[in-house]
């Protein structure tokens, strides 16, 4: 799908997606749990959909209602599944690293596969520690295929944390439905911020776990999920292009955010004020209408720290492109094993707009102009989501069309993402 996004005045009221990582996280609780939970507010992205198909293929049984999303859970330690299962993860790398754990509860044996960039996702930190633990689990050299054979067993075991924090959110929420305690030690942690997501919608189901300074998780065994009947939260990572949207080029109320979430992605508030737009939170409104409003303002370049939150990068290079002077972002690293190799790729294809992006070591160094940050041209998205919308947003202040190949890929995430734009007044 091809879509165009040029010179635009956004204004009015947009609610943020829900969050496909909370959601994610709470249909592998749901499904952990003996008894019905009900998500509401649920996200229905492409990832989110994934997740619930999982669920479905590791025996839980998923309804739509009026509420939201109903999910009968399913006791792994206490029935088999089948003799052999083939799980599809589509593209969605959480999914793909947190099910892995979930599954190996089971003694039956369960075949992951993915589409897409998810092939070329590493999947090694997960072989050693399952194994440690009694599981047996077996990849492609590290990639996909992944089949995995329970059950696990309680233990002590040292992940690497330094790709992707993920799999680690994944076996914090199985180990405590096994008999006795587990030990995690975990070296080289990025993303805390989403490890504390998980913690907390564990804790939302009824099981705890202790924290040491996210070094070390002391997980207490013979725990059990409860049904939960909780609300899927907005989602600050997809909102982070609202905000940049706005602060390039009007007004809008972005609701449905709360600035006490755990979602790493909030600081984007602190970046987009470091760049001089008008920043309001709602405060102490629950709900829907909680949330931001931001207002355009004299932009210039900032400094952002984003390896605690790398999926700001394609928001906020967007954004230093149209600020006067320059903008310097730190942790690059964190883009190479995305849906694409980020830093190359918003490199390449804001070059094609006219844009100044140089990548020394780290550090992304974005020469921007208010008065000229790009001019139009086409694009690809490369099939990342968060690409397809960066570029989008830049359009909104070029003079000439952004033309974006392969545009569809934002459902992966926020499945309303243009039409939302549209309904703010993009063109």
């Amino acid at each position: 799908m091809r879509k165009s996004v040029r010179y635009s005045n956004l204004k009015g009221t947009v609610q943020a997606p829900a969050s496909k990582s909370f959601m994610q996280r709470a249909v592998g609780a749901a499904l952990l749990s003996e008894g019905q939970s009900i998500l509401r507010n649920p996200s229905f992205c492409a990832d989110s959909l994934t997740a619930l198909g999982i669920a479905e293929s590791l025996g839980g049984v998923v309804t739509r209602t009026r509420k939201g999303v109903r999910i009968q859970g399913y006791p792994f330690l206490q029935k088999p599944l089948h003799d052999h299962l083939t799980v599809d993860c589509g593209e969605s790398g959480l999914s793909t690293r947190m099910f892995a754990s979930i599954a190996a509860l089971s003694s039956e044996e369960v075949t992951f596969h993915g589409q897409g960039s998810l092939s070329r996702r590493p999947l090694d930190m997960i072989e050693q520690p399952l194994s440690a633990l009694g599981a047996r689990c077996i990849t492609d050299g590290g990639f996909l295929p992944m089949t995995i054979r329970g059950p696990l067993t309680p233990g002590e075991v040292t992940v690497d944390g330094s790709v992707s924090s993920q799999f680690l959110s994944g076996l914090l929420m199985a180990l405590p439905l096994l008999p006795e305690d587990s030990v995690v030690k975990v070296e080289n942690l990025t993303s805390k911020p989403y490890i504390d997501m998980t913690l907390e919608v564990m804790k939302m189901f009824g099981v705890d776990c202790t924290n040491r300074e996210y070094r070390e998780f002391r997980v207490p065994g013979n725990q059990r999920y409860l049904p939960a009947d909780i609300t899927i939260e907005g989602d600050w990572s997809g909102a982070a292009f609202l905000m940049v949207g706005a602060a390039l080029a009007g007004e809008v109320r972005i609701t449905g955010i709360s600035e006490n979430s755990r979602q790493g992605d909030k600081q984007v508030i602190d970046a987009v004020k470091a760049a001089g737009a008008l920043i309001s939170i709602r405060e102490g409104m629950a709900g829907a209408d909680e949330g931001i409003d931001v207002k355009q303002g004299d932009l210039k370049g900032f400094t952002f720290d984003a390896a605690e939150c790398p999926d700001l990068f394609p928001p906020l290079a967007a954004l230093g492109v149209h600020c006067g002077g320059t903008t310097m972002i730190s942790g690059v690293h964190r883009l190479t094993h995305k849906e694409s190799n980020r830093g190359i790729v918003l490199q390449e294809e804001f070059s094609k707009l006219g844009a100044d992006i140089v990548i020394e070591g780290d550090m992304m160094i974005i020469h921007g102009s208010q008065s000229s940050g790009i001019h139009g041209g086409a694009v690809d998205s490369h099939g990342d989501h968060r690409i397809a919308m960066a570029l989008a947003i830049a359009g909104l202040k070029s003079g000439e069309p952004v033309i974006i190949e392969g545009a569809e890929c934002v459902a992966k995430s926020y499945e309303n993402f243009f039409s939302d734009l549209e309904r703010l007044g993009a063109v």
